[in-house]
């Protein structure tokens, strides 16, 4: 199979290499939630034709940052995970992700929301030092997507599905899981977290709705948080000139 090379001696060009490709940097955002079966990974990425997700599998396995590992019985089936020297694309996926959602707008309507998206959203967006002290288990529904982030003190988990479904969980410690609330977020959920709007202006407009405990709205764009759009940033300092 062949590579694309810059032909440059360079640590950032050699990076690109590996996975720079389309589609191949979401693989392993995917994958950086958890190993996954190939109909998963399909399902998570549906516009990626099932032939190019094959080849961008075999291109990560070859080149070390991907593995193929059998489940134990009775499940006994395939599971793709990324090695030691992948899982250190963690930090770098939550950086991109941080600084791409700065100027990512609103959605559009032909736009996916996917488990493992928001997941990552979650992580990239968490500020420990600000969920001190907090322990407090919530409910995201964001469409047809449910996520359920646990806050303890300034850790977070957080898997898919329901608060009570803790088989994605890697901390299962809890047994209760009973939400504290559920927030069930429109298409601003991004502009809450860069505090272009507050929870209360997304409630009283209808794009935001919360059971349960009231004050779990407080955690976005606060625990949760993104730095401003950097065209506001210029806007705000060009109405201080």
């Amino acid at each position: 199979m062949g590579q694309r090379r810059y032909g440059q001696y360079c640590g950032l060009a050699h990076a690109v290499e590996l996975v720079g490709e389309r589609w191949t940097l979401l693989i392993v955002r995917d994958l950086l939630v958890g190993p996954k079966r190939f109909t998963e990974l399909r399902r998570g990425l549906v516009r990626i034709p099932t032939n190019i997700l094959s080849a961008r599998l075999k291109r990560l396995e070859a080149d070390g940052l991907v593995r193929r590992r059998v489940l134990p019985r009775p499940a006994s089936a395939v599971v793709y995970e990324l090695t030691e020297y992948g899982r250190e694309l963690d930090e770098i996926v939550l950086a991109l992700g941080r600084w791409g959602a700065r100027t990512l707008g609103d959605p559009h309507e032909d736009d996916l929301v996917t488990p493992d998206s928001i997941i990552t959203a979650l992580r990239a967006t968490f500020r420990p030092e600000a969920a001190v002290g907090l322990d407090l288990i919530v409910e995201l529904r964001v469409g047809d997507v449910v996520v359920t982030a646990r806050i303890n003190d300034g850790v977070l988990t957080a898997w898919e599905g329901s608060a009570s479904d803790t088989s994605d969980a890697e901390d299962t410690t809890d047994t209760t899981r009973t939400p504290d609330a559920v927030l069930t977020i429109g298409p601003r959920l991004r502009a809450m977290l860069a505090r272009e709007i507050t929870p209360a202006q997304a409630l009283a407009e209808g794009t935001l709705t919360v059971s349960g405990e009231p004050s779990a709205t407080d955690i976005l764009g606060t625990v949760f948080a993104l730095d401003p759009s950097p065209t506001r940033s210029l806007a705000g300092l060009d109405s201080e000139r």
